[in-house]
């Protein structure tokens, strides 16, 4: 697929913020949520059994041990009856208690056997789902550098993270704990079953009568709390994304006072989440009071009839004593049952969370494409572009052409939503184009990957990442060998070094809450890590808008001489900025309306002259 590399999820402290490929970061599509009704259990089933395939063998070692465990429990009351035989045929004569003691040795091995066998079990389902559970969250992680932006754009951090932890978790523990304790249900009531068969029909027919009661309405609570668990996953998922969205915001979110407005929001979510939860819960959790009540009913019923039985010298107490310990066996299961496809599921509605993510729609395979760019000069062409986001019929870039010779510096301005960030975007693959072609040497970048692609650029955007790390590992982000001098440089000529030396570790300093860094520093640091990468193409995205006007006119000179002999891009409002360009285009409504330097666009007195009038009006003002 599109990525070789396969980034983990990493440790995204308070100081993690959304990059190109957060929600909310090039723009697009408004958020979706998934449907809540529920789709194909079987189906889901299937998918997640696929994911045991290659431990087969183990799992059917482990239901082996299951079923053997199971099967010397039922042996317990048969040798109990034998020991109660013993005992009522030499209450007069005297009890032969070699054999009550040779019995009872048998049987305590029985149990202790049983034991073993049930501790492997659970010791290779524990093993097997871990694993099943590792490979699920490194399929997810594949399948995020897999999907497309907009994607991003239209489904919540919180909802994805959610998928990617609750979601497996919920899987993992449920095939762990339940599909075990499944086969042991099942083998022990149908052990039970025939043991009842084989003792006595009448006290079977007894048992088995009191407990279709619980079968019944067993599988109507199920049909019936099935949608509920969907429901439930699914508000979990909204819940996590608002949650996720708040609090990445909080400064936002109080500065003009909506605190009221998020929590009335939460509430209602929560609400949505008690409510399904609560159904799915109560009707699950209706199942063990009922197999309680049958059961004991049932046991009730046997000691009733079998109670008959004796006193008309039908059958022994040896019997009774046996079948007591059957009819028990055989209602407990019931109540196993329950629970286990309680829990099951859960799993089931996880997992159609889970799978609905691995199976959305990719970006396209390229792993075929072998052309290559190498010792890149810089020349960028775009040719008739049009592009609108993919799931929406509105046209962004309407026929965008422009060129961009090695070395130069373009900067492209307009208002807001003209589409300058969006034809960055596009150049850099981050979306696809619907028609014409975009260029790097002659060469259209369709035929190029995407990590190619992206290996000529370093980018510096308006919104600032850093990642909960030390500050050198924020600056040589995913750049190899890279010396301590190269990167000191950097710093120095964005006028970060000096700060930087002054904090506890100094270069070796974890950013987390105890290191606060203003707007301007993170920025700065953003700046630096694309002068570290030195790539020949230089994308720059608002990069000063957020440092004072004094920081601005260091980084602007060390920009300077990052981008000499460099194509580079420059996004900018501030029009100061970019006086010096060699090429500005000028963007409305996603087309190209005028195009020049500085000075041949103030000669023509066009759309450029009056921003830049505009700006220049405000800066008096001020």
């Amino acid at each position: 697929m599109e990525n070789k590399k396969e980034y983990e999820f990493g440790s995204a402290g308070k100081h993690a913020h959304r990059g190109p490929g957060g929600p909310g970061g090039f723009g697009g599509p408004g958020r979706q949520g998934g449907g809540e009704k529920a789709k194909d259990f079987i189906g889901t089933w299937k998918k997640i059994f696929s994911y045991f395939s290659n431990y087969t063998v183990f799992i059917i070692i482990a239901l082996a041990c299951s079923v053997a465990g199971t099967v010397l429990t039922l042996l317990g009351p048969d040798k109990l009856s034998q020991i109660t035989r013993y005992i009522e045929e030499g209450i007069f004569t005297g009890i032969d208690m070699e054999a009550v003691a040779k019995v009872g040795f048998t049987l305590v091995a029985f149990y202790a056997a049983s034991y073993i066998f049930s501790a492997v079990q659970g010791w290779i389902m524990a093993t097997v789902t871990q694993r099943m559970s590792y490979k699920l969250r490194s399929d997810i992680s594949r399948k995020i550098n897999r999907l497309p932006m907009w994607y991003y754009n239209r489904t919540s951090t919180g909802d994805i993270l959610s998928r990617v932890t609750n979601d497996v978790d919920t899987i993992g523990q449920s095939m762990n704990q339940s599909l075990g304790n499944l086969v042991h249900a099942i083998v022990l009531f149908a052990g039970s079953l025939f043991m009842m068969l084989k003792t006595n029909l009448i006290l079977t027919a007894t048992g088995v009568l009191a407990t279709i009661i619980g079968f019944v309405l067993m599988f109507v609570i199920m049909g019936k709390s099935q949608k509920y668990f969907t429901r439930q996953q699914k508000h979990l998922g909204e819940l996590n994304g608002h949650i996720e969205e708040i609090y990445a915001g909080h400064t936002v979110v109080k500065a003009y006072n909506g605190e009221t407005q998020a929590k009335q929001k939460f509430e209602k979510m929560n609400g949505s989440l008690r409510e399904s939860a609560f159904r799915a819960q109560c009707l699950s959790g209706l199942m063990q009071p009922i197999m309680s009540f049958i059961g004991n009913f049932g046991y009730v019923a046997v000691c009733v009839v079998g109670g008959m039985l004796a006193l008309n010298d039908k059958i022994g107490l040896d019997v009774i004593v046996a079948f007591m310990m059957y009819i028990r066996y055989f209602t407990q299961p019931l109540s196993q049952m329950a629970q286990a496809m309680q829990s099951l599921q859960s799993a089931a509605a996880a997992g159609e969370r889970v799978f609905e993510f691995c199976e959305a729609e990719e970006m396209e395979d390229e792993s075929g494409k072998t052309r290559k760019l190498d010792k890149v000069k810089g020349f960028v062409e775009f040719d008739h572009v049009k592009f609108g986001y993919e799931d929406s019929d509105k046209v962004i870039i309407h026929d965008f052409s422009a060129e961009a010779k090695p070395g130069q510096k373009v900067a492209i301005v307009g208002p807001t939503g003209a589409g300058k960030t969006t034809m960055v975007n596009l150049l850099m693959r981050f979306h696809e184009i619907q028609d014409g072609q975009i260029r790097i040497d002659g060469v259209p970048t369709k035929e190029l990957t995407r990590e190619d692609v992206h290996s000529q650029f370093c980018m510096v955007l308006q919104d600032t990442w850093l990642f909960e790390g030390t500050v050198r590992e924020n600056l040589i982000y995913c750049t190899q060998g890279v010396s301590d001098e190269k990167m000191r440089e950097a710093c120095k000529a964005v006028g970060l070094d000096h700060f930087i030396r002054t904090l506890p570790k100094g270069y070796d300093t974890v950013l987390s809450d105890q290191v606060n860094l203003s707007q301007g520093q993170k920025q700065q640091l953003t700046i630096a890590r694309a002068m570290i990468a030195d790539r020949p193409m230089l994308i720059l995205d608002e990069a000063t808008s957020s440092v004072d006007t004094r920081t601005e006119a260091a980084i602007q000179n060390a920009m300077d001489k990052l981008m000499e002999n460099r194509t580079s891009f420059v996004i900018a409002h501030r029009l100061s900025t970019i006086k010096n360009s060699d090429l500005i285009l000028v963007m409305k409504n996603g087309d190209i309306i005028e195009s020049g330097t500085h000075d041949e666009l103030l000669r023509k007195g066009g759309f450029y002259s009056d921003l830049w009038g505009s700006q220049f009006e405000e800066a008096q003002a001020s």
